[in-house]
């Protein structure tokens, strides 16, 4: 089963400086369907004004992955980690049992991005920052592994998370296809950036979601030039 979440019909929370999108519901924002996919319970599609952003703000036991769609954003937390998430960057915070942390755009222009929560394996363990860039352009119409829980993909580069999932990205041109085998008792959440694709036989728009549920196997066909990203719920 497919269950398309078009972007219309996505929650939205609006600030003077911020634009956000939630795929899931959170709190009493967003449709009641929307209900979480496992571990993965949070994806907001934000745009961030420039020059604006959360200041210093606590998060426990929660893995968070940020994708950088345009433009950038600045972090700090109080460990003294600091770093500028560029475009086609990746940034995992694993919050453990605790952290506060700054998300600001300090850029002349918007900046927009996917922020995904997952649920931990553990709780309570020492918080960690990491970045990343992926060079997704490199291997048009090939999904990336991005953030994984799995060793052998931490292995091959992707970044660590605490989580039973695994976080992918393709680019690709209109007119390719690509298809993804998911593991058995496996399910995954879609969502495309800027271009249409075709997900099995549903047609996804701009920046639309797909929850896949009991599907073995995904075939992604861009209708027109984007990228996808996924995150995959492993059943471990």
């Amino acid at each position: 089963m497919i269950e398309h979440r078009p972007f219309d019909t996505l929650g939205r929370i609006e600030r003077d400086w911020l634009e956000a999108r939630l795929h899931f519901r959170f709190g009493d924002t967003g449709r009641a369907a929307h209900v979480p996919l496992g571990p993965l319970y949070i994806w907001n599609d934000d745009e961030f004004a420039p020059y604006s952003g959360f200041g210093m703000h606590a998060h426990a036991n929660v893995e968070i992955v940020t994708y950088v769609r345009s433009g950038a954003i600045t972090h700090e937390d109080n460990f003294g980690n600091t770093g500028r998430i560029e475009a086609g960057n990746v940034q995992v915070m694993s919050a453990g049992k605790g952290v506060l942390h700054a998300e600001r755009n300090e850029e002349p222009g918007p900046t927009q991005l996917f922020q995904i929560w997952l649920a931990p394996r553990s709780v309570d363990r020492e918080p960690r920052w990491a970045m990343r860039r992926f060079d997704l352009d490199a291997q048009q119409g090939c999904l990336t592994v991005l953030a994984s829980g799995k060793p052998a993909d931490v292995q091959a580069g992707a970044l660590t998370i605490d989580a039973a999932a695994r976080v992918l990205g393709a680019t690709m041109l209109a007119g390719q296809a690509l298809v993804h085998a998911l593991p058995d008792g496996a399910s995954a959440y879609l969502v495309t950036t800027a271009g249409r694709v075709e997900l099995n036989d549903i047609c996804l728009a701009v920046r639309d979601g797909a929850a896949c549920i009991d599907e073995r196997k995904l075939t992604i066909r861009a209708l027109e030039d984007t990228t996808v990203v996924m995150v995959e719920l492993l059943d471990v």
